[in-house]
């Protein structure tokens, strides 16, 4: 049974989880750990329904009790894993037909190992595609880690978010032993050996250890949440792992606005227009794959790529505002755009290697710097354009409408 290993990621070790939570979780585990009557007995909240994913926005649950790894422990047993959200997180980042992603977080948090990394690659996702993110009726400690991470964060009404703290509990169960007739004697090499043992009442040293790691762990989460930007480090700490519901939580500076599910999911798609950005990858597409054979032309020396001309119903007149490329080709951006997102994506596939496509996203790669790299490979080895006659040329267009890309992103578009 997992039971004694699920003890030992419990007690004795920092949590970022709210405590009413844990009493729940201890109250489940105490039976198995022969601990009855020793905690107060409480049941499991039901699982909630998923909602619905909205065209060009990608949902992301949030739900249950967070663990760097549930070890065979899935969904009914209320727990989620970093490495799950992390999956899902990649995922929506690579798909081409995912404008934004909204966290639906109700969470008491969890364990802390794994966190701040999954924190970090949320902030870091949010400069290729927004992600935005909803306390949806809970996001304590750990879950408010990565909702902090989010470019903008809602709050129902009735949710509460905060908790920005750690906790760490030592169970002292030697009394229990004696009642058992059961005696333990340690036999250590090293002084700390048998610190945090249940079946022994803590030492000062031991104490002092333990302390000094929660508040290690308590900077490190501040700092975390912090550099989200919504709220600074002292502010954060005057908290003092308090909790934030509804206004109040917008008040304290933890979220950004009072909003239902459905609201922020329709101010989202507002916000984003994935029909209006799928017209401008088509367009592109289009006007990639029929004005020329050859990919010298169709991806410059000069590092442009002509949009469509710009009128005033035009999807190109979406992209006015974007930087224009860096004179220093060696240096990436900060981020990449949905928009370069999906021109990089498109670059691979005209020269032929698709299978590029995710490493130049995850590096967030310059749309001219991926230009300028293909056109090196194709410079120095076999052509990776297909040449074309003149006759099959001429049949381009309705070779267009067979096309599997074009059609996939006409459909998104609206057009088909």
């Amino acid at each position: 049974m997992l039971y004694p290993h699920l003890a030992g990621r419990l007690f004795g070790v920092p949590l970022l989880i709210h405590r009413p939570k844990l009493d729940v979780i201890l109250s489940v585990l105490a039976p198995r750990l022969g601990l009855d009557g020793e905690l107060p007995q409480a049941a499991l909240p039901a699982s909630r329904p998923v909602s619905s994913p909205t065209p060009g926005i990608a949902i992301l649950p949030i739900h249950g009790t967070l663990v760097r790894r549930t070890l065979g422990l899935e969904a009914d047993s209320g727990l989620l894993s970093y490495q799950a959200i992390q999956a899902g997180l990649d995922a929506a980042m690579l798909d081409p037909g995912v404008a934004g992603i909204l966290l639906d977080v109700d969470s008491p948090g969890g364990e802390s190992g794994g966190v701040f990394d999954l924190a970090d690659r949320i902030a870091s996702v949010a400069k290729v595609k927004p992600v935005w993110a909803i306390a949806n009726e809970s996001a304590f400690s750990a879950a408010y880690a990565l909702a902090s991470a989010a470019s903008r964060l809602m709050v129902t009404r009735t949710s509460g978010i905060g908790s920005v703290g750690v906790i760490a509990m030592h169970i002292d169960q030697s009394g229990l032993d004696a009642k058992a007739g059961l005696q333990y004697t340690p036999i250590v090499a090293g002084a700390h050996k048998n610190d945090l043992s249940p079946h022994a009442a803590i030492t000062d040293e031991a104490r002092s250890m333990l302390q000094a790691e929660v508040d290690r762990l308590y900077g490190l989460f501040v700092d975390t949440v912090a550099s989200h930007g919504r709220l600074g480090a002292d502010a954060l700490r005057a908290t003092e792992a308090g909790l934030y519901f509804g206004d109040a939580a917008v008040t304290a500076g933890l979220a950004d606005a009072v909003a239902t599910f459905d609201d922020t999911l329709a101010e989202m798609a507002d916000f984003l227009t994935p029909r209006t950005v799928q017209r401008l990858a088509v367009a592109r597409a289009e006007s990639f794959a029929s004005s020329t054979p050859s990919i010298q032309k169709e991806i410059p020396m000069n590092g442009s790529v002509s949009d469509p001309t710009p009128d005033t119903g035009s999807p190109a007149s979406l992209v006015a505002d974007r930087p224009a490329p860096s004179a220093n080709l060696e240096t990436p951006t900060a981020a990449l755009s949905y928009a370069d997102a999906v021109e990089v994506a498109e670059l691979c596939q005209l020269a032929g290697v698709p299978e590029r496509t995710a490493n130049y996203l995850s590096a967030r790669t310059p749309v001219h710097e991926v230009r300028r790299t293909l056109l090196a490979i194709r410079a120095e080895g076999p052509e990776i354009a297909s040449h074309l006659s003149p006759e099959a040329m001429a049949a381009q267009p309705e070779a267009l409408k067979d096309n599997p890309v074009i059609a996939m992103a006409r459909a998104r578009a609206g057009k088909e």
